[in-house]
């Protein structure tokens, strides 16, 4: 599932996602045009990383525990 939001700061974007349970929120600005990648941020950590489109994908597949 995939919701989009572009009100607000991104810190109330993030608090938004984080209030009704979104694992990852996936940030693209600028600099994804520029270079590729994205931002990252981990609910539960809040850890924000940024990484290349291409390893988005594998990041997120490993990180969910089924």
């Amino acid at each position: 599932m995939v919701s989009y939001d572009e009100s607000g700061s991104i810190g109330k974007r993030y608090r938004r996602n984080d209030a009704v349970g979104t694992p990852f929120s996936i940030t693209i600005d600028d600099e994804t045009l520029e270079n590729n990648t994205v931002t990252v941020r981990d609910r539960d950590t809040m850890e924000q990383i940024k990484l290349n489109i291409d390893e988005l994908i594998p990041y997120i597949k490993e990180k969910i525990d089924f």
